[in-house]
């Protein structure tokens, strides 16, 4: 009896572990295949546009990841990133049922496999002051021996994930890739500063359309597009001879898509002369006035929307707060259309002193805005814009006047040419189509760097963060325009910070108030000057060495008054802190204290009512 009370033990164990390697066994068998995802923001759960692209895969992928797993042993950070990039990539190539074939390489130092690393291109990190370099990027190949790489993978920019794996699958399983014919005022593919006789580099955007696209450039003042570009994109046409619009508007007409962002006033153009004006000044307006009118557009290059609901904070002077600029708009949601594929995922883009679209009169074609400014918005004039750098200066007299102002617009719908006939000879005419698909813009610095990336230099090499969707937006529209939208779902999945809202309204009021003050200083400021300037005047007919006792008191007067406001000032500034200090206690105490207690009470009373009718249950 003792000998079976010690066996039964030991054999229940052993029966158990059996039992449940059978069990896991069998599951890996029968539900291998079958994943469920339980992690915040469904992490391993791959959007509808990477399952497109997989689904599109026709010959086997090959996909290499090149991790230092020895190397990074200590880096704990870096060890977990590089787990959640590798299961990410299993989940791919789960999905692909053997089309996508993964493998995973240590470089160790002086391997071969270090030797085919550096053969794909995969940037070497160094780890410590040692020396030792770690590798962590995936290499891949298709069946026509073409290859995509990413040379790293950045932690910071892990919430574009996915959109970069995908990205780089499109690449491989495209055949060829579309061609953009790219028309522009400005040296957006790199060229040459006037005014820091230095070389620039081409803007991201331009880069990151490289991916994606051949993206092909065509001389601004020529008069034909190659047959091969499948989509147009013109930037800031000043000076397009109308060569060049017959060009395009024939291209529209047969069939091909195009995006065009004009401007009323283009910060960018005077960075850089463009060499392909005369004399090389750069023109600051641009616009596609024959064109337009063909497809029922009305633009007006010398009219600025300004907002003051979106309008962006710039600071002028290093000692100075910020003043939110009327020119300079941050759009959110609001201004975002929410129904069109192109801008449906898209929450935050920056223009600077954009124009406004409205349908023509009369117009065949239909207009559907895209982006659009806040009902606090009224044009102002280009030239004043210009002329004016002082944005208190913009804010002073503004008068909104509720009306919301286009700024991005699809056209589509009949259309006919601008043209009366063949304006080169010997070339076919085509005198209307019955749908034409155009994107038109009316900002062309949202492309440029300033408005929407951070570029800083990782060990030799240029990378870009995003901070605005102002890039997702140029491709989205090109991909929707080529007739590959798969990653546009993709992209939307990193997200930017997003605004407090409650924050943004006190911060808001409290620099009216700032603004007001300061311009109450500013004009008794002005007025104490010229009382100056009169007592100075009149010391000077009368031949006074030494200031009058009227003078001292008038300085005396202007010192106290200046320290007066200025007090006033820095008031304002404090209890604008202070407002944000309580409204943050009180967001804390609401977390840590009442919501706990809240649920604390609630569990509690549903455990009493229960207990109440378990008891009368029995009483009955």
């Amino acid at each position: 009896m003792a000998m079976n009370r010690r066996i039964y033990p030991r054999l229940a164990l052993a029966l158990l572990a059996v039992g449940f390697v059978s069990f896991m066994a069998l599951n890996n068998l029968l539900f291998g295949g079958l994943r469920v995802d339980l992690t915040e923001n469904r992490m391993y759960t791959v959007s509808e546009g990477t399952r497109e692209i997989i689904d599109s895969i026709e010959e086997p992928i090959d996909l290499y990841f090149f991790f230092s797993d020895k190397a990074t042993r200590d880096v704990a950070p870096l060890r977990s990133y590089a787990r959640r990039v590798r299961e990410l990539l299993e989940e791919y190539a789960l999905r692909a049922d053997g089309r996508i074939r993964l493998q995973v390489i240590d470089p160790v130092a002086f391997s071969e496999a270090e030797d085919q690393a550096a053969e794909f291109g995969l940037q070497a990190v160094p780890l410590d002051a040692g020396g030792e370099q770690v590798y962590f990027g995936l290499a891949g190949s298709n069946a026509w021996g073409e290859h995509q790489v990413i040379p790293f993978f950045q932690p910071e920019r892990e919430e574009f994930l996915e959109y970069e794996l995908s990205k780089m699958l499109a690449g491989l399983v495209a055949a060829k890739k579309p061609v953009v014919g790219v028309v522009s005022g400005l040296q957006i593919n790199g060229g040459f500063d006037m005014m820091t006789s230095q070389p620039t580099p081409a803007w991201v955007v331009m880069e990151q359309l490289q991916q994606g696209f051949e993206v092909r450039s065509l001389p601004l003042t020529g008069d034909a597009i190659d047959e091969d570009v499948t989509t147009l994109m013109v930037v800031h046409p000043a000076g397009i001879p109308d060569s060049m619009q017959y060009a395009i508007d024939q291209f529209v007409l047969k069939g091909g898509k195009a995006i065009v962002y004009v401007d009323p006033y283009c910060e960018s153009s005077r960075a850089s002369g463009n060499p392909m004006l005369e004399q090389g000044a750069p023109e600051s307006a641009s616009s596609l006035p024959r064109l337009f009118r063909a497809w029922g557009v009305e633009f007006a290059p010398d009219k600025v929307v300004g907002d003051a609901a979106t309008a962006l904070q710039i600071s002028v002077a290093a000692d100075q707060p910020p003043v939110a600029h009327l020119g300079f708009l941050g759009l959110g949601v609001e201004q975002i259309s929410p129904e069109d594929v192109v801008t449906g995922s898209l929450e935050s883009i920056n223009l600077g002193m954009a124009g406004a679209l409205k349908p023509a009169a009369g117009a065949s074609t239909h207009f559907e805005p895209l982006l659009r400014s806040s009902a606090q918005s009224a044009l102002l004039d280009a030239m004043q814009v210009q002329m004016n750098r002082d944005p208190a200066a913009l804010l002073k007299d503004f008068a909104p006047t509720g009306e919301r102002y286009t700024l991005a617009a699809r056209i589509g719908g009949p259309a006919k040419s601008a043209f009366d006939g063949p304006q080169v000879e010997g070339r076919e005419h085509v005198g209307e189509a019955q749908d034409i698909n155009v994107i038109v813009v009316a900002d062309a610095d949202l492309l440029a760097d300033r408005f929407w990336v951070q570029v800083q230099d990782f060990f030799g090499q240029r990378t870009a963060t995003a901070w605005a969707d102002n890039a997702a937006f140029a491709q989205n529209a090109l991909e929707n325009l080529s007739g590959s939208s798969a990653l546009i779902g993709i992209r939307s999945r990193g997200r930017y910070s997003r605004p407090f809202e409650l924050v943004q309204q006190i911060r808001l009021g409290a620099d009216a108030k700032y603004r007001e003050s300061a311009e109450l200083l500013q004009q008794r400021l002005d007025e104490t000057e010229q009382q100056l300037a009169e007592l100075q005047r009149n010391r000077q007919e009368s031949n006074q060495l030494a200031l009058s006792p009227e003078q001292e008191q008038a300085l005396a007067r202007f010192q106290d008054e200046k320290l007066r406001i200025r007090k006033q000032l820095r008031e304002v500034r404090l209890k604008l802190d202070q407002d944000i200090e309580r409204l943050g206690m009180a967001l804390k105490v609401l977390n840590i204290v009442v919501m706990p207690l809240v649920l604390t009470l609630a569990l509690f009373g549903w455990h009493r009512w229960r207990m109440r009718r378990r008891r009368a249950a029995d009483q009955r």
